[in-house]
């Protein structure tokens, strides 16, 4: 989630934002470059074949999943949509993290307590879509004691148009307050992802 109360605080690092160009920007009129590097993928790769475990013995999705890897600064892609079968990545886009009881927090914080404004790790089914005060967002409910206050939290992942397009780092993105927020064209892109599987597919936010 995110409120409209705090436009001197994303000031900043919104305005490094529209300074800073992506590496892999078209502006730069160089080809695209591979969605993850080697360490990260090997990162990922340990959390598939549980993930895809996991998604087997409960019923969901073991085809695909998305995995945002908080260690990762804001600025970089670090949401990824993963392929379970072929321990792959498919799609990569950058998701904000929540600033907690802080104006703006550069690293994330953790918590399961309502009214925290932090993140919470764990793995989430991927709820319904509906339409909320941020456009179509996508009820999260935790599986994991570390977020099973996701409902009551009213944790989502939604877009919000402070989230870029693309990769910033070194620059920071802004803050949510807990929810998995991702720029509007990713979600457009995962939409499809989502909302076109038979069974629910698993998120899982780890560090």
């Amino acid at each position: 989630m995110f409120r409209r109360t705090m436009p001197f605080i994303l000031a900043i690092p919104m305005l490094l934002v529209n300074l800073a160009v992506a590496p892999n920007s078209p502006r730069h009129g160089k080809p695209a470059q591979p969605l993850v590097d080697g360490r990260e993928l090997e990162r990922l790769s340990q959390k598939l074949a549980l993930l895809q475990s996991f998604a087997l013995r409960h019923g969901y999705n073991t085809r695909v999943a998305l995995l945002a890897d908080m260690q990762r600064s804001s600025g970089k892609n670090r949401l990824f949509v993963c392929d379970l079968t072929g321990d792959s990545v498919v799609l990569a886009g950058l998701v904000a993290h929540g600033r907690g009881n802080q104006l703006f927090s550069l690293y994330p914080a953790f918590s399961n307590q309502e009214g925290s404004g932090c993140s919470s790790l764990g793995k989430y089914r991927i709820g319904q879509p509906y339409r909320g005060r941020f456009g179509t967002a996508y009820t999260l409910y935790g599986l994991d004691s570390s977020n099973n206050r996701a409902l009551a939290r009213h944790v989502v992942l939604h877009a919000y148009d402070c989230v870029p397009e693309s990769e910033t780092d070194p620059f920071p993105i802004c803050n949510s307050l807990g929810c998995a927020m991702v720029s509007p064209g990713f979600l457009k892109r995962l939409q499809p992802i989502i909302e076109g599987s038979k069974r629910p597919i698993l998120l899982w936010i780890f560090d």
